[in-house]
């Protein structure tokens, strides 16, 4: 994911939920290059929220094809409009670290975390090949920018649940920690968030041992974060610092109320993208 604070970032919502911002109370980020990227985030529609929580939001409206999925490896065709103020397909969308459309799926007890990007056919139809394998609800996150009828460009988050029936079997959310393995490396969390204050988080890889040195991009940064609050599944996704800060990936973070979070951190190795998981306790 690449581009400007202004015209980029994983979609969505301007300043919320865990508010990036470019200082804090207790350690002030260095200015950026002319050329970097600053750490910023998306997340929910008033300044304070997080996203994700409604299928309408600053008068765009996500229409899917199906709410309804059977449960299995097996992927599904996945369809879905958004709709725009004047009750039209949106067709014009704006690339968004590297994509138009990020859709994000995470069931409710915070497992099964997916994150896909569709293809949008002219009339504004959105499709992507969509597997829930096990029984429950799940939501399924749009994540984009399009543009407001003054013109603005606007980061927006949408969000529907949807349902595979069967015997639900909720996973235990896993208690905090601070390190998770990740395609046989493991991944350390440095930091820890807080309400209304905006603190450094880092997520350091090791490789036996060894802290990686070999990270790539991946949609145009060195790691992006998905955040998702435990009970409401009120959304966030988060970019970091554009270079690698003392070998680690650098975000800001400042969390909209007290609770437990779930992090979703990924990153780029070899080609292949990994994802470590973190459960956070924010009083």
């Amino acid at each position: 994911m690449k581009g400007p604070v202004v015209a980029g970032g994983l979609v969505l919502a301007l300043l919320l939920g865990f508010v990036i911002a470019r200082s804090t109370a207790n350690e002030s980020p260095p200015a950026a290059a002319p050329t970097a990227i600053p750490s910023h985030s998306h997340g929910g529609a008033t300044a304070g929220d997080l996203g994700g929580l409604s299928l309408s939001a600053g008068g765009f409206t996500l229409v899917p094809s199906t709410t309804t999925f059977g449960a299995g490896a097996a992927a599904q065709p996945f369809t879905f409009r958004v709709l725009g103020p004047d009750g039209k397909a949106v067709t014009r969308f704006v690339l968004n670290h590297e994509k138009l459309m990020h859709l994000v799926v995470a069931r409710h007890d915070l497992s099964g975390f997916q994150h896909l990007h569709p293809e949008m056919a002219p009339d504004g139809t959105w499709s992507v090949p969509l597997s829930l394998p096990s029984p429950g609800i799940w939501r399924i996150y749009t994540d984009f920018v399009t543009f407001d009828p003054t013109g603005t460009q606007t980061p927006v988050t949408l969000a529907v649940d949807a349902t595979v029936a069967g015997d639900y079997r909720p996973v235990t959310l896993p208690d905090p920690v601070r390190t998770a393995e990740a395609g046989g490396m493991t991944v350390t969390l440095e930091g820890t968030p807080a309400v209304n204050a905006t603190q450094p988080l880092s997520l350091r890889v090791l490789a036996s041992g060894t802290p990686v040195t070999d990270l790539q991009r991946y949609l145009g940064a060195y790691g992006h974060l998905v955040v998702l609050r435990d009970g409401d599944l009120g959304y966030l996704h988060v970019h970091p610092e554009d270079q690698l800060v003392g070998g680690a990936v650098k975000f800001w973070l400042s969390a909209p109320s007290v609770g437990r979070y779930r992090l979703y951190f990924e990153f780029q190795r070899g080609g292949q993208v990994h994802r470590a998981e973190f459960t956070v306790d924010v009083r």
